[in-house]
């Protein structure tokens, strides 16, 4: 996709979920599109909280039970009043988000098509009612705009709407209040008019220009005065004391062509209205915020240049800005002055500012903390709670408190308050605290800070528990032994901070690598292909039963002798064991020396018990979906005959899993009667449904073998089917090619019909006349049709999963398909086909097999 319809893709997205936010009152909003295989959607914008405070979901399984996904599939909206309520629907979400807020999830797309969905979170205690019908009205119109404009989109650019998983979301910050306003102004100076902006009024207190339009005739009722557009009008707002060195700025500048900062202090009453003789007089002024005559005064930055143009006229000017950042230098200010420590952190928990208490009380300068996560820079926070805390109250938008220790014995009480756009945190110094832990929940008063109780020992590894909880419920998902191997790396390293993984698992009682990760290659190398009586670690902690943790080399040389370490400083193996079956070891590696306390040890045994059990599962599938594909496969036709004048082609795609297999054929049988071309679509995926279509198959060959006519072949394959009594029906078409002339005769049994690609490639649908499905009836009747194929015409079977659409007719799809045919240019027949397979392979839902044959007369 071009760089601008990238842009314009992505300008799309964040003023939709922006839009979606905020007329729905949330805090955040995430908008996934659909991927390229269309087995998962992909995250591609936000606004408000980020990504990875909501799990680090980027890309999720179009089958996982989640609210976008299943808003995605269905096309319903999914509204979660509040936890309760997604824990009673959803329980794996509220497993991996054990949070206190609520959601509407909606699928963006068309009527025709669903392209992605979207979801909004708001802050929601038990109890909570959630959106209201209006709301959540908005948000799927809003939806439904969203996949309007990429619908026109895609027909405008060809943008296929889809996300790839590498892609990095676009996302929008939470709408905040600036702490800085900035005004433009363009100077006349030698005709002393100012034409300025809105914000610059307003910055002068005077009236904007947008209201001046609208002012009522009870002038009395107009507050703020209007700008005439006068220099002087300009200088009555001003200081008494920096009207004369405002004049003398603008003469500066318009010799020098630039002005530097200079220090204004403005009016911030009402008073002063007109020009400078109606201005405010005294006797002598205050700084910065200080009263003369009454009036009170804040001060501003004037900036302004000569614009370098050679038109003498423009060099007249002086353009620029007014920078007020009272709101932020006041409250710095403010904050400065306390004792307590506050801390700002941005909504993904990085540190945006910290006042002069907290660097004393945490002992590290600001410059080192701004821009960083506190559990990475602070040891002693480095524990994976302090992160579940700023997570919780992101999500939940509760203010929550909790106590760490500052080496060697220095408590202090920390006070997270959330809203859209971070977190303030308060950080006061507390006593010796007693010994039970406090839990989350509304801020204590300053008083009760010290009734705030630590962990006995060490700060609770919440965190660690609730990377586990996300690994338990991400092995649900995963369904093959890489997609296992896949959740484990990237749940169980962040969750104890690893670096190296690797999974060995047992064949014919043996050690064999199936996945390692990290970047020493050479980790654990010497484990592959050793038995399991190996006086090794991997193989002792796998036949033991009992996980292994060595947290030093010389641990490791103590007890294994010559064993590599591959610059890894500690290990845990921990052996999977699945059904009292040995499955296999997964390791962990620490580039650095790697304490492994009581509970990581308990947390990490627990760990292995899961991964051992989706392991085995995922095996299983394995093996039974390539003994069912190699089934199916076997089935078919191994290879099409060689014909003179006749190219053929076929192509079979699978579109379900596991043992569900299909009932869809093809075939191209050779007689001395001519060439006939079948294909057929037993209903239903089962062993069932593929065993009577592998009879079928052998029937129709049967009759066309021994020469009956096309009508004949298939009453005799309807005669089978209901002789063998599956409970199955099934369809099929079949075209037989008359030797030494260009005619064919067709029929078909409830089958989708065949294309037709004349030589000067007009397409069309073939029009045969339609017979009852097979196994109906013993006496149906199937009718033949005579075709012309003249050379280098090419015809076009196949099964109803090509063409099906979840919200289209039928007749859609067969159009759809009759155009890609039409247009799809191709060297070979083979491309050609692969085409039509790529195009079938986008569509938003195809759960059904698709069977092809092509066939080209010379």
């Amino acid at each position: 996709m071009a760089t601008g319809e990238t842009a314009e893709r992505e300008d799309l997205l964040a003023a939709g979920i922006v839009k979606a936010v905020q007329g729905t009152g949330a805090y955040s909003g995430s908008l996934f599109l659909r991927s390229r295989d269309r087995r998962s959607i992909v995250l591609a914008a936000t606004c408000g909280v980020p990504p990875s405070l909501l799990g680090g979901w980027h890309l999720i399984p179009v089958s996982s039970p989640i609210p976008l996904a299943v808003a995605y599939n269905s096309g319903r909206t999914v509204h979660l009043a509040d936890a309760d309520e997604a824990a009673r629907r959803f329980p794996q979400l509220a497993v991996a988000l054990p949070y206190a807020f609520g959601s509407c999830s909606v699928p963006v797309g068309t009527a025709e098509e669903t392209f992605g969905a979207m979801a909004i979170v708001w802050g929601a205690p038990p109890g909570t009612e959630g959106l209201s019908k209006a709301q959540r009205r908005h948000l799927r119109a809003t939806a439904n705009r969203i996949g309007a404009a990429l619908a026109e989109l895609r027909a405008r650019t060809g943008d296929p709407i889809e996300c790839d998983p590498e892609t990095v979301p676009v996302e929008s910050p939470a709408p905040s209040a600036p702490a800085v306003r900035i005004g433009l102004f363009d100077w006349d100076l030698p005709a002393g008019t100012l034409t300025v902006d809105n914000e610059f009024l307003a910055i002068f207190g005077f009236e904007a220009e947008d209201r001046t339009e609208d002012r009522t005739e009870d002038l009395a009722q107009v507050h703020a005065p209007v700008f005439d557009g006068r220099a002087d009008t300009l200088a009555s707002r001003l200081h008494p004391g920096d009207r004369a060195a405002f004049r003398a700025a603008a003469r500066a500048a318009a010799a020098d062509g630039r002005l530097t900062a200079r220090r204004l202090r403005v009016q911030s009453g009402e008073g002063g209205a007109g020009g400078a003789e109606s201005g405010p007089g005294g006797d002598g002024g205050q700084g910065g915020h200080g009263g003369f005559g009454g009036e009170e005064y804040r001060t501003v930055e004037l900036w302004g240049r000569v614009p370098e143009a050679g038109d003498e006229r423009a060099r007249t000017h002086l353009v620029g800005a007014v920078v007020d950042a009272r709101a932020g230098g006041d409250a710095v200010a403010a904050v400065e002055r306390l004792q307590d420590g506050l801390i700002s952190l941005a909504p993904d928990g990085r540190v945006t500012y910290t006042n002069n208490s907290l660097d004393q009380l945490l002992g590290v300068r600001g410059e080192e903390l701004v821009g960083q996560y506190l559990w990475d820079v602070l040891p002693w926070l480095s524990d994976p709670a302090f992160e579940y805390r700023h997570r919780s109250v992101m999500i939940s938008q509760t203010p929550a408190s909790f106590l760490a220790c500052r080496p060697p014995d220095q408590w202090l009480a920390f006070v997270l308050h959330p809203d859209a756009g971070g977190v303030t945190g308060r950080v006061v110094p507390v006593g010796q605290p007693p010994s039970t832990e406090s839990t989350p929940g509304p801020a204590p008063a300053p008083a009760a800070s010290a009734a705030m109780a630590p962990p006995t020992a060490a700060p609770a590894r919440l965190g660690v528990m609730y990377h586990v909880l996300q690994l338990g419920s991400a092995l649900t998902e995963a369904v093959t032994a890489r997609e296992v191997c896949d959740v484990v790396a990237d749940q169980l390293l962040p969750a104890f901070g690893g670096q190296q993984l690797a999974i060995y698992l047992v064949r014919e009682r043996t050690m064999h690598l199936l996945l390692h990760t990290g970047h020493h290659e050479s980790f654990l190398d010497w484990l592959e292909g050793m038995p399991l009586h190996a006086h090794l670690p991997g193989t002792e902690a796998l036949t033991s039963g009992v996980p292994l943790f060595i947290e030093s080399p010389e641990d490791l040389a103590q007890g294994y002798p010559g064993i590599p370490v591959a610059e890894v400083s500690s290990w845990a193996y921990l052996p999977l064991i699945a059904s009292s079956r040995p499955v296999g070891t997964c390791v962990l590696g620490f580039d650095e020396p790697h304490r492994f306390t009581p509970k990581d040890r308990s947390v990490l045994t627990a760990s292995a018990g899961l991964i051992a059990q989706a392991l085995e599962r995922a095996r299983l599938y394995d093996s039974e979906f390539a003994l069912a594909r190699g089934l199916q496969q076997a089935l078919l036709p191994h290879r099409l005959p060689v014909l003179p004048d006749i190219r053929t082609t076929a192509r079979y795609l699978p579109g379900t899993r596991g043992m569900d297999i299909g009932g869809d054929w093809y075939d191209v049988i050779s007689t001395g009667g001519g060439v006939s071309l079948v294909i057929g679509d037993v209903e239903g995926h089962s062993i069932a449904a593929a065993a009577t279509m592998a009879q079928l198959r052998s029937a129709v060959r049967a009759f066309a073998t021994v020469g009956h006519t096309p009508a004949e072949v298939l009453a005799g394959a309807n005669h089978t089917l209901i002789d063998l009594d599956p409970g199955l029906l099934a369809s099929c078409c079949y075209i037989r090619l008359e030797p030494g002339s260009h005619r064919a005769y067709a029929v078909r049994a409830g089958h989708p019909p065949p294309l037709l690609r004349r030589p000067d490639g007009t397409t069309n649908v073939v029009q045969l006349e339609l017979g009852p499905l097979l196994g109906v009836d013993h006496a149906s009747d199937y009718p033949q049709t005579q075709i012309a194929l003249p050379p280098g015409s090419l015809l076009a079977l196949y099964t109803d999963g090509l063409i099906e659409e979840r919200t289209a007719d039928i007749d859609v799809g067969i159009d759809r398909l009759r155009a890609s045919l039409a247009h799809a240019r191709a060297d070979s027949l083979d491309e050609l086909a692969d085409r039509l397979l790529h195009d079938a392979g986008r569509s938003s839902y195809r759960a059904d097999d698709i069977a092809l044959l092509l066939m080209e007369r010379g």
